[in-house]
């Protein structure tokens, strides 16, 4: 990846992999790292961007999807749906300091969707779990080479 064609396949990455999708967005910003040619907040301001606004679509998912709760086609359970309420319920939006998590991570932003988390709580907590997902993954990358 040369030029600024980097950084579209990186945000777009980032976005997929925040969203429901089974994507990854690590490898192609290790990639990019290890390739040298981009500066290193550019990179980070891209994959965090990118993944914020996916579990924002996520987020916004979680807002509306209790209107088709009813339908045969929900594709969750109204028992697994009840329960990751009563999770989220539980620990409420500090949870979302988890967003970063493989399997849990998206599911959560969802959840706090559902659940009503204001949205510029669920922004700004997002946002540092991801910039700071990113930013070790930067280090221990740079830290290796």
């Amino acid at each position: 990846m040369l030029g600024l064609s980097a950084y579209p396949a990186l945000f777009l990455s980032a976005f997929g992999a925040a969203t429901l999708l089974p994507l990854q967005s690590e490898a192609v910003l290790v990639a990019l790292l290890l390739a040298g040619q981009h500066p290193l907040w550019a990179l980070l301001l891209t994959a965090t961007l990118g993944n914020v606004l996916g579990s924002w679509v996520n987020w916004l998912l979680g807002r509306s999807i209790e209107h088709y709760r009813e339908r045969r086609w929900f594709p969750v359970s109204p028992a697994r749906l009840q329960q990751a309420q009563a999770w989220y319920a539980r620990y409420g939006r500090w949870s979302l300091l988890l967003s970063w998590m493989p399997v849990i991570g998206d599911p959560l932003t969802l959840v706090a969707g559902v659940m009503r988390e204001r949205l510029w709580i669920f922004l700004t907590i997002v946002t540092l779990a991801k910039a700071g997902r990113y930013a070790v993954l930067a280090a221990l990358t740079l830290a290796w080479i």
